[in-house]
């Protein structure tokens, strides 16, 4: 097992015990994990009710964050051949930080999102086919 695929496991395993009573326990393991940088800007990106879910008729929810200059895409829970779950981010942080120099397992929009799913922070909002069809075209013009 690759060192970055036991830590992925390690992160997720800390996140999936991530509750309101034990916030303050998983702040501390996610330290490890991350530079202070990285997790005080995913937990600003929640206070600013920044993460938002569009709940989708098929069930499948879509996931946005509002950045401080743009607005990404975020894609928590991908397949992957492993078995374990995957996620992207369309930002450049991620690209550079996660895909090219691998010196980060997400950029704080993913964190931003996973965090916000656990604790309940995300905004939720009903969309349709065609309404997602304008969030996707707008995010692919940027």
């Amino acid at each position: 097992m690759s060192t970055s695929l036991g830590l992925a496991l390690l992160l997720h395993k800390v996140l999936a015990e991530l509750t309101a009573d034990t916030l303050d326990d998983t702040l501390e393991k996610l330290r490890f994990f991350f530079p202070e940088t990285l997790l005080l800007g995913a937990l600003d990106l929640i206070d600013r009710d920044s993460v938002i879910m569009y709940n989708t008729p098929w069930g499948r929810p879509q996931y946005e964050v509002l950045g401080s200059t743009a607005t990404y895409a975020v894609f928590p829970g991908l397949p992957s051949t492993n078995g374990h779950a995957l996620a992207y981010c369309t930002c450049p942080a991620y690209a550079y930080s996660v895909l090219l120099s691998e010196t980060q397992l997400m950029c704080k929009h993913v964190l931003a999102t996973l965090l916000a799913r656990r604790l309940q922070r995300c905004i939720e909002r009903p969309i349709d086919a065609d309404e997602l069809a304008s969030v996707i075209a707008r995010q692919c013009s940027l």
